[in-house]
């Protein structure tokens, strides 16, 4: 498979019309149709269910298709640094980051960074520490921010220096809101929001063998999504401290857990993994700041 092919393969896949794929990538509608047949062929597979007037993925296809898109993405990023191998003027860094306030350390030596390489941009992929590290393993990312710790066969790291504070977020109309601090009692059977890692790794280290107890009735990636269901009603969340607004306007507030729970946070990236310039003059404030 030719990574020109590859392109064409996506775009199509995105507009989902032949002849508007050809011309925005500037070739004969023949041309792209005979590139696709072609690669149907090598694959052996069919990859478009052809209409009239519009074509869309198979199974195959879909299956093409991520793999496809980490392809070029690992090609694109690939060029990139080595375009930037003899001018560190600036570059792309590709991170994957748990949901945290404690980000904030790595925002803040980004932008210092920034001032002296004003053409460093930085690329920001959330999700939960499996999604990130199954990121990085695959060469999509530069280093990753987790909330567990790391695996020390594959990854060196960093520790983020301050902790993160689990609590409920809960309405403020709810009768928990009046307790300083929320109990294991307290949210026995209560329905709860929570995510899949959080209940596996600390949520269980918090309450041990009685979190069978808790009845989890939805689970949810980004906090924010989560806390649109607490504020209709849905339950009460268990998360990290300031990732929710809970000014008097939202509607919401914050509660800890008692007794009190942290989870800490890591920098990692692999194992003998060669940097670009900048993703490694990065690094290395990092290692100097935190």
């Amino acid at each position: 498979m030719e990574i020109r092919v590859l392109r064409y393969f996506l775009t199509v896949a995105r507009e989902e019309n032949i002849t508007r794929a050809a011309e925005k990538l500037h070739i004969t509608q023949p041309t792209l149709s005979r590139q696709l047949k072609q690669l149907e062929d090598e694959l052996g597979k069919k990859l478009f269910d052809r209409g009239n007037y519009s074509v869309h993925l198979t199974d195959e296809g879909m299956l093409l298709r991520k793999r496809a898109e980490d392809i070029i993405s690992m090609v694109d990023k690939t060029e990139e640094e080595f375009r930037t191998l003899d001018e560190i003027t600036g570059g792309d860094v590709y991170i994957g980051c748990a949901e945290s306030c404690q980000i904030r350390y790595l925002a803040k030596k980004i932008g210092e960074l920034r001032k002296q390489y004003p053409g460093l941009r930085y690329h920001i992929t959330s999700g939960n520490t499996e999604q990130a590290a199954e990121r990085l393993d695959r060469g999509l990312l530069d280093f990753a921010v987790i909330c567990e710790p790391p695996d020390l066969s594959k990854y060196n790291y960093v520790e983020i220096p301050e902790a993160d504070v689990w609590g409920v977020i809960m309405r403020n109309d709810d009768v928990l809101a009046e307790k300083a601090e929320i109990n294991f009692s307290d949210i026995t059977g209560r329905p709860l929001i929570c995510s899949e890692q959080s209940m596996e790794n600390d949520i269980s280290r918090w309450c041990g063998e009685k979190a069978d107890m808790l009845d989890v009735s939805g689970t949810f990636n980004l906090a924010y999504n989560g806390s649109v269901f607490v504020r209709e009603g849905l339950g009460l969340m268990l998360s990290f401290d300031k990732l929710i607004d809970t000014s008097k306007e939202s509607g919401l507030v914050f509660r800890p857990l008692s007794p009190k729970l942290e989870t800490k946070l890591y920098v990692i990236w692999k194992k003998y993994q060669v940097f670009s310039p900048i993703a490694e003059k990065l690094i290395s404030e990092i290692r100097k700041g935190f």
